[in-house]
């Protein structure tokens, strides 16, 4: 059992930064790639706009996962 709570409690830390790089990446491409093509996926402020919503999902989801880690035990 603790074990599998040690896997989680990684886990919910590594999708917390991986939100956290992912909202920043974001900001940097809504300021910086404004009206520019990204690699043939469309415009780089559009997909800076994606990334800092899908990182702040992330960021919650890993912090939600830590509390509800850290009020089980």
């Amino acid at each position: 059992m603790k074990d599998k709570e040690l896997y989680l409690s990684i886990a919910a830390i590594a999708v917390y930064l991986v939100g956290g790089v992912s909202t920043f990446v974001g900001a940097g491409l809504i300021l910086l790639m404004k009206g520019k093509d990204l690699w043939g996926w469309g415009e780089g402020h559009a997909i800076g706009y994606l990334f800092v919503c899908v990182g702040l999902c992330l960021t919650i989801l890993g912090v939600l996962v830590m509390r509800i880690l850290r009020n089980k035990v």
